[in-house]
């Protein structure tokens, strides 16, 4: 059976060696998972002996103290601030950067390696990471989660900016270079069109990502919601953490909703 170029796994083997091929990958595949289990010390049974307590704890936030969401409210509010200028600051520091690590659009590679490397470098640090190193740097609060967020995400946001400037047709950027068109003109009437679609689903989905990311740097004093959580948790008022879960779920649910809309509302237009 085959999808595209791709042969599934149940379709019938090619060749002289028949399934020993596939056989010996599944082999290789089981003795990759059992080393993984062993390395991070899989172990069900210990999950089921540690069912009673979670339960316990899950009891013990329940009900929800809704007294504490007069509390929540500026810290809620503060991590959309967060996320909105995170998401911000990465698309900032992503654009200059994603024509040149497009190997369509580069000036030489050499430059696409070394700018590609400082992109994996941005978003291989973990946003915690980040946000220690900018809390030791500019003090507690948001800015702190902002740099980080930005950080990491203008290593990502260059990747898939990059990627999809990488799979665009090449027929109007030829065309644009004949006639003489400039690095400036062939990105903004060959590239830009061609890509504003999918660039834009992509911020939109790294600002959900950032709304999330956003409650969990305030556990290390970079501002939002995340610092009540885990002033909580400290305190031992579970009923309170479990407040700031619901708030968190709430402002989550509702960023996806809303970035599906404007999606679909995009996708509509570009038809």
């Amino acid at each position: 059976m085959n999808i595209g170029s791709y042969t599934l796994l149940i379709a019938r083997p090619s060749g002289n060696l028949g399934w020993w091929p596939r056989a010996g990958i599944a082999a290789a595949a089981a003795v990759l998972l059992w080393w993984a289990a062993r390395g991070s010390q899989v172990s069900f049974g210990e999950l089921a002996k540690g069912l009673p307590w979670i339960a316990d704890f899950l009891s013990r936030m329940f009900p929800p103290n809704w007294a504490f969401l007069d509390k929540l409210v500026q810290p809620a509010i503060e991590t959309i601030q967060i996320a909105i200028w995170g998401t911000l600051l990465a698309v900032i520091l992503a654009l200059p950067v994603c024509f040149l690590a497009a190997r369509n659009l580069t000036p030489n590679m050499a430059v696409y390696h070394a700018v590609r490397q400082v992109l994996n470098i941005t978003r291989g640090i973990n946003e915690i990471i980040l946000a220690l190193v900018f809390v030791a740097a500019v003090g507690l609060g948001p800015f702190p989660g902002v740099l980080a967020l930005a950080v990491h995400g203008a290593g990502m946001l260059g990747k898939f900016f990059s990627e999809s400037i990488e799979e665009i047709d090449q027929g109007p950027i030829e065309a644009l270079r004949s006639t003489g068109a400039g690095p400036i003109q062939i990105i903004i009437f060959g590239v830009l069109p061609q890509v504003i679609t999918a660039w834009i689903a992509v911020v939109l989905y790294r600002f959900e990502t950032n709304l999330r990311q956003a409650t969990v740097l305030g556990m290390v004093g970079a501002g939002g919601i995340g610092f009540e959580l885990v002033g909580s948790m400290k305190l031992f008022q579970y009923q309170d953490t479990a407040t700031c879960i619901l708030v968190i779920i709430v402002m989550v649910m509702a960023a996806d909703y809303m970035s599906t809309q404007l999606r679909a509302r995009i996708q509509q237009g570009s038809r």
